[in-house]
């Protein structure tokens, strides 16, 4: 009995359960997936209403800023970026950023229903896998680390393995945005989505530091005052800038089932690496709650890809003998409207 006592005891100390920060985190994060789910098929309608009456924002045109649909959609992602910003300020990243994988599915399901972007039986066993490795992680995430200042965040971000990281991560866009995107954006959806998942990495560092500071400044310590706060606002506003430019050619010019997971296995990877890095998440866990994190992200990832193989794949038909679209509205892959079926019959 003493035994037993003992090893329950054991059990509940290394599992103590969520703290009350982490809880509202994931509450928020779950708002978030949402908001932001949501307004991928909203946009994604502005987008090609635009584009029927305009220039693509996939060939640099940017009609879709006199579309009000798109501002909709627009709204809507806001509202869930505002939920995840403040899920930043009470929980880890390595908590919040993989709970992105519900928007994914809630993108995937919508797609599904309202822009006709055929969701496969494998589809939906790849939004369980993402659903599985999401609880997974969520019961295993760190506790959020104790910071009193936002110059602790910049002492983090000012050393010199981070300092490395963010050099490495603006060489390689660069290198991207003026080389590879004017030549393979259209055609090759990574260069886009590579763009916005490693400038989306610093973003939410950023945004986790001035979440932290605004959590102080209402509890009573004025984080305002200290010019590490407006530094860390203004890497925020010139990442979110650079991330919804590149998001929306992203979106017009490739299949959104596509685009989601695609960009949330980019981005959530690069952010656990850049979290891992400046705030050390790692540092307070034991091996075993560090292999069981990395096993649900991995279920997340086989969920995505489920996701994004099957998206095509029409019940008993192959994807070469069916276009992805039979709507006189549709696009294909590298954003070229596509006839109705019926003419293509005629042809």
């Amino acid at each position: 009995m003493a035994s037993e006592q003992a090893a329950t005891d054991a059990m509940s100390d290394s599992y103590r359960g969520m703290s009350s920060d982490n809880i509202k985190g994931l509450v928020l994060a779950l708002s978030s997936s949402f908001f932001i789910g949501a307004s991928f098929i909203v946009k994604k309608k502005g987008l090609k209403k635009a584009g029927a009456s305009g220039v693509r924002a996939g060939v640099g045109g940017y009609s879709y800023l006199y579309e009000p649909l798109w501002w909709t959609g627009m709204i809507t992602m806001i509202v869930g970026e505002i939920a995840n910003f403040a899920a930043y300020a009470f929980a880890p990243a390595i908590l919040v950023t993989p709970l992105g994988a519900l928007s994914i599915i809630i993108s995937a399901v919508l797609a599904h229903v309202i822009l006709r972007e055929r969701l496969h039986i494998f589809g939906i066993l790849g939004c369980a896998l993402c659903v599985v490795g999401s609880i997974t992680i969520v019961l295993h995430a760190p506790q959020e680390r104790e910071i009193e200042s936002v110059k602790e965040v910049w002492d983090l971000a000012t050393e010199p393995a981070f300092v490395f990281y963010a050099a490495l991560v603006i060489a390689v866009v660069v290198v991207l945005i003026y080389h590879y995107v004017p030549q393979y954006g259209q055609t090759h959806i990574w260069f886009y989505i590579g763009v916005c998942s490693l400038v989306g990495s610093l973003s939410v560092m950023s945004v986790k530091a001035l979440g932290i500071a605004l959590k102080l400044t209402l509890s009573g310590t004025n984080q305002l005052i200290y010019p590490q706060t407006w530094v860390f606002v203004m890497i925020v506003l010139s990442c979110v800038l650079t991330q919804m430019n590149y998001l929306n050619k992203a979106l017009d010019t490739f299949n959104t089932a596509v685009v989601s997971p695609i960009y949330y296995v980019m981005f959530t990877s690069l952010t656990i690496v850049a979290s891992v890095i400046m705030f050390k998440d790692w540092d307070r866990q034991n091996l075993t709650q560090i292999v069981t994190e990395l096993c649900g992200f991995v279920t997340i990832l086989s969920g995505t890809f489920l996701l994004h193989k099957t998206k095509d794949m029409a019940d008993g038909c192959s994807v070469s003998r069916l276009p992805k679209h039979d709507n006189e509205d549709s696009f294909g892959e590298e954003g070229i409207p596509l006839k109705r079926q019926d003419t293509l019959r005629a042809t």
